[in-house]
């Protein structure tokens, strides 16, 4: 019944982000004024900096401000937490235009997390089970499966002891199962602190490219959802935004449906 479960919300989620591409072209996925089309949760605060759980609320964790005249979101990163869309998507070309602040409490760390499914604080106490397309300072583009069931295949060659995109390298598998959760990019694209950086992710069916400042870094392939040994398909989903250890500025989040991953970032 739980594999079951599981499949139907999957199943979903895929016939929801049909609907959308099929009736959608470009549309901003924040509304300039506040956070109501979003979802927001608290997680746990960092060891050493517990105090900070006293006052952060989801509010002031997850908010709006005004620079430059400019409304964006801001993102504490004081503690864990989620900002995830109230809709699911599929098939699609993703746009995020981000910074760093000034404000730091552990590190820059944050990321992007997609087709994600299930309730929140499924991972790590605070996402939902998803992938995530890293944001963190100097490993923008990263691949990391957020949950046990979630898996893909890259072309990786081994390095360092660990796993790097490269499109000409043999495919691998990537998962719990295969006690392989973490693929790092191709190439560092990342512009210098201070700097608004270009984050795209480009969605069609089961694969999934991710482009920094307009350079492939990864391309994530076959990805799935593994339950009790059953494989489904996993190809849509909610969308999250992490804080998860500094301020961030999300000055532009925007989505277009597309059929197809077009040739030219492949």
């Amino acid at each position: 019944m739980k594999n079951a479960a599981i499949f139907i919300v999957i199943l979903l989620g895929g016939i929801l982000g049909i609907s959308w591409s099929q009736k959608e072209s470009w549309k901003s996925l924040f509304n300039g004024e506040n956070l109501e089309n979003w979802d927001k949760y608290i997680g746990p605060t960092f060891p050493g900096h517990e105090e900070l759980g006293k006052t952060a609320t989801a509010d002031n964790v997850f908010s709006v401000v005004t620079i430059d005249g400019c409304k964006m979101i801001r993102i504490s990163g004081e503690v864990h937490g989620s900002l995830a869309t109230k809709e699911s998507f599929g098939n699609y070309h993703l746009r995020v235009v981000y910074k760093w602040g000034d404000k730091v409490t552990l590190e820059r760390n944050g990321g992007l997390l997609y087709h994600g499914y299930g309730p929140l604080g499924t991972a790590f106490g605070t996402w939902m089970a998803s992938v995530e397309c890293q944001m963190m300072h100097d490993n923008p583009g990263d691949t990391f499966l957020m949950v046990d069931s979630v898996e893909c295949s890259a072309k990786v060659k081994s390095e360092n002891g660990g796993y790097v995109y490269n499109p000409e390298a043999e495919k691998v598998r990537f998962g719990q199962r295969v006690n392989r959760r973490m693929i790092r990019k191709r190439q560092h694209a990342e512009k210098p602190l201070g700097e608004w950086n270009t984050l795209e992710l480009y969605c069609s069916g089961q694969t999934a490219v991710h482009v920094v400042n307009g350079v492939t870094v990864m391309v994530n392939e076959d990805i799935s959802s593994c339950d009790n040994g059953s494989i489904h398909p996993l190809t849509s989903g909610r969308l999250q935004l992490q804080s998860e250890g500094a301020e961030l500025f999300i000055k532009e989040i925007s989505i277009e449906p597309i059929t197809k991953i077009p040739e030219t970032v492949l």
